[in-house]
């Protein structure tokens, strides 16, 4: 027998946020009044997922279509934009660098979880930077010390390269997991991934870097974008963002939407570190061509460019890093901002 997929899509706050805001629907996983459907529903960090989620009658499985689809139409009319700290991991530490170079230490990723909580993350990622490079996996046990300190929606990647991955890092308490040198190396990877545990909980991290070409003719094969009379294309990187794969990003991203992939995270090799803002083309580029959500990602430096990810680039999400680590910009203000300039946010 298939195993039931989580019927929440990765647009919709996850189960515990509810409770953690004290939504009347959702106010205790011990409630009495508990429907026993939903009740299965809540993940529990400490099982595997799919003894979780069990096997449903059909009369089980209605109930919980309906029920969901109802939630589901309400929160997306709300249609929030959410904020997301990024902690690269290395060597049990969150790092920062430049073009995911001359990395500087930041902190613990298990206070900063806890710290980004209390300050409105949405979500947080949690991205082991060496794991793929090192030819090793995630550190799980790390992954279990954050999920625990937190109860809003995380994703790991890094180092996730077969289903067996996958599932040791869900029972280690991530909601999504987050793949780039394993999906481009092993496309089915993601389809079969999608397909056993749901889109919902797949991510397609994309790095990419702009390839500038003087005349179109030169890249007749790419997604070409005007950019201040010059045109450039976007070069998919692998491990780290150490490997060109001559890859076109917009082409790659549409590739893994076929194979089943729920949210894409482009992250501006260009622009990573460098406080220039996000490169709202790619961002925008990859948003139009997929329709999926996209996370804007690499070279947030003010509250403006976060505003610009939204606007301009379409995206669903903004993704920064030092600003928030080095407590340059809170969450706070970056919400408070963005709804002051008709970003509709979780405040």
């Amino acid at each position: 027998m298939k195993t039931p997929r989580k019927v929440i899509s990765s647009q919709i706050p996850s189960v515990r946020a509810f409770m953690r805001r004290g939504d009347p629907r959702f106010v205790s996983n011990e409630s009495q009044n508990m429907n026993p459907c939903l009740k299965a529903q809540i993940p529990n960090r400490t099982a595997p997922r799919r003894t979780v989620l069990g096997h449903k009658s059909k009369k089980e499985r209605l109930i919980n279509r309906t029920y969901y689809k109802t939630i589901k139409i309400e929160i997306k009319m709300l249609n929030y934009k959410k904020i997301i700290p990024c902690l690269d991991v290395k060597e049990g530490r969150v790092v920062k660098g430049i073009q995911f170079v001359n990395l500087k230490d930041a902190g613990d990723p298990v206070e900063f979880g806890r710290y980004y909580e209390e300050e409105g993350a949405d979500e947080l990622v949690f991205l082991d930077i060496t794991a793929t490079v090192e030819k090793r996996k995630t550190v799980v046990e790390l992954v279990k010390k954050v999920a625990n300190g937190i109860s809003i929606p995380f994703t790991v990647g890094g180092g996730i390269g077969s289903l067996e991955d996958v599932q040791a890092i869900l029972d280690a308490g991530a909601d999504k997991i987050s793949l780039n040198t394993a999906a481009v190396n092993n496309p089915d990877l993601l389809a079969k991934i999608s397909k056993e545990y749901g889109p919902e909980r797949l991510v397609c991290a994309i790095d990419g870097n702009r390839v500038y070409v003087e005349d179109k003719k030169d890249a007749e094969d790419k997604t070409l974008f005007e950019v201040e009379n010059k045109y450039c294309w976007f070069d998919v990187m692998t491990h780290g963002g150490r490997k060109s794969t001559g890859m076109d990003a917009i082409q790659w991203a549409k590739k893994t939407k076929e194979l089943g992939v729920g949210e894409i995270l482009p992250t501006s090799k260009t622009y990573d570190g460098t406080k220039k803002g996000y490169d709202i083309e790619m961002t925008r580029g990859i948003a139009e061509a997929t329709g999926l959500p996209v996370t804007a990602s690499g070279g947030a430096g003010s509250i403006q460019h976060i505003l610009d990810a939204f606007t301009k680039g379409k995206a669903s999400a903004a993704l920064a890093a030092s600003i928030f680590h080095f407590r340059e910009i809170t969450i706070k203000d970056c919400k408070q901002y963005c709804v002051k300039n008709g970003i509709n946010m979780r405040l």
